[in-house]
């Protein structure tokens, strides 16, 4: 009998199941695809270590009980399709978890449908991609914390280690750890975002080539600015085209598409009322950029500022600057958004254990997240990074690099939307005084919709006109 069953052997799925077998755990999996199951087999070396099946009952059989099944297929409907099959030849007791990017009012649904049937499911999200899910992921586990802890000891088992840290956690009940990996997603979309448009601004503002682009995102991650994706991006700008002579890159249409869980974040940050601009600029990028066709029509009818190009060493600096300032606001715009949805669903999420789980494995993991984690850990009840005075000091000593480097985007023409959008929302939230007092007065003049003074307590409406 198998220890762990895996629905789902695509990539994901085939690593993340030879990821469990090597680390001292049977695993059995199932899938509907012959090629899959016989390649994972073959992959596998060892039929006592991980076997594999096209038939349900001969999967479900296979297991140990509680039988722990981890589905990792696309969001959606097939996730309830893979449900129902399993559900005549599995027990009471049964443990069901949900490994993909499902939408957490989906992952709320699900658990109280099964609840009713006695079997345990829960949400884990898993970040890392397929090398990740290979070689050591971060695992976002939330739902039924006594189910977790029928499954926590392979999860420690096959995730990144940070400092000898397993970078798994429970998270808490119902949706936490799809919601959480939801928001990962979502600060995902904006440092890949802004990554772009520093890359953008090296290459029009300074004529960098591609070998000074890998060279110089390679010594950023050597520094403060450490991160997986600084160092992917100094990796692509290295590697050479198959089907022409130059640098592969440069060949990638300027289209990024999206699977859906950056634009979740935006929409129910806004639910919320939690501002996220950084990340909402990022789906709204990727939405623009697949209008290529519109694009170079109206590139065609507009002038463009000619680019005064900046001196290397200033520009550089300016931009390692911006860069880590931006990233900075990004991650606290997504932990605001964490740390309320936590209230407003009952998460009792705590932000410096999510932040710690995110140090190895996953796709923002970061050196900034150790210094983030440390800050929860002094302040728990933190309402924002920007108020933690472990962060004020970083954030002073980059801002006035951000405002000169968008001032340059402005003036040369450069789109930079995501560290322009940073910036704004810094300004915006430290200050005392914004000028909304007027769109109140606005409202309460055309719809009588009141507002509240500064020198009184209680709501008023004014007669506006004679």
């Amino acid at each position: 009998m198998y220890d762990f069953g895996l629905v789902g052997l695509g990539v994901m799925g085939r690593n993340f199941i030879l990821n469990v077998a090597d680390n001292g755990f049977s695993a059995y999996g199932y899938d509907l695809d012959d090629e899959k199951v016989n390649s994972l087999k073959t992959e596998g070396g060892d039929l006592e270590k991980v076997d594999a099946s096209t038939n349900i009952k001969t999967f479900v059989k296979n297991l140990k009980q509680p039988r722990k099944i981890m589905l990792l297929v696309p969001a959606g409907k097939i996730v309830d399709s893979v449900i129902e099959s399993l559900l005549p030849h599995i027990d009471k007791g049964d443990i069901i978890i949900d490994g993909g990017n499902s939408f957490f009012t989906d992952t709320d649904r699900r658990e109280s449908e099964l609840q009713h049937r006695a079997i345990n499911f829960f949400g884990a999200g898993v970040s890392g991609g397929a090398k990740g899910a290979r070689r050591g992921p971060s695992i976002m586990p939330g739902g039924s914390k006594s189910a977790y802890e029928h499954i926590k000891p392979i999860f420690e088992a096959v995730a990144a280690k940070y400092e000898g840290e397993p970078c798994v956690a429970y998270l808490g009940p119902k949706s936490a750890g799809n919601y959480v990996k939801m928001v990962h997603n979502g600060i995902e979309y904006g440092l890949m975002q802004l990554t772009s448009e520093i890359y953008d601004v090296l290459k029009k503002g300074g004529d960098y080539n591609n070998d000074e682009l890998h060279s110089t995102f390679a010594k950023w991650n050597s520094g403060r600015l450490q991160s997986f994706l600084v160092e992917i991006t100094s990796e692509i700008f290295e590697q050479e085209d198959e089907l022409t002579k130059g640098r592969l890159v440069d060949q990638i249409l300027d289209k990024a598409k999206q699977k859906g869980t950056g634009k979740w974040t935006s929409q129910n940050a806004m639910d919320l009322g939690i501002p996220v601009p950084s990340i909402d600029v990022a789906v709204s990028m990727r939405e623009l950029s697949a209008l290529k066709e519109e694009r170079i029509k109206a590139d065609a009818l507009y002038d463009r500022p000619i680019i005064a190009y900046m001196d290397k060493a200033k520009l550089e600096e300016l931009s390692e600057k911006a860069l880590y300032f931006s990233f900075i606001i990004t991650y606290s715009q997504g932990l605001h958004q964490l740390a309320d949805a936590s209230k407003e669903y009952g998460y009792n999420l705590d932000i410096s254990v999510i932040a710690k789980i995110w140090r190895a494995g996953c796709i923002i993991r970061a050196g900034l997240l150790a210094d983030i984690t440390e800050a929860f850990k002094a302040e728990p009840t933190l309402p924002n990074l920007l108020l933690s005075p472990n962060f004020v000091s970083k954030v002073k000593d980059s801002v006035g690099a951000a405002r000169e480097l968008v001032a340059f985007g402005v003036q040369n023409g450069i789109p930079l939307p995501g560290l322009s959008n940073s910036l704004t929302y810094f300004d915006a939230y430290t200050s005392s005084k914004l000028p909304l007092n007027l769109i109140q007065a606005q409202r309460d003049y055309f719809g009588s919709h009141t507002y509240e003074r500064l020198d009184r307590e209680g709501i008023f409406h004014t007669e506006w006109e004679a």
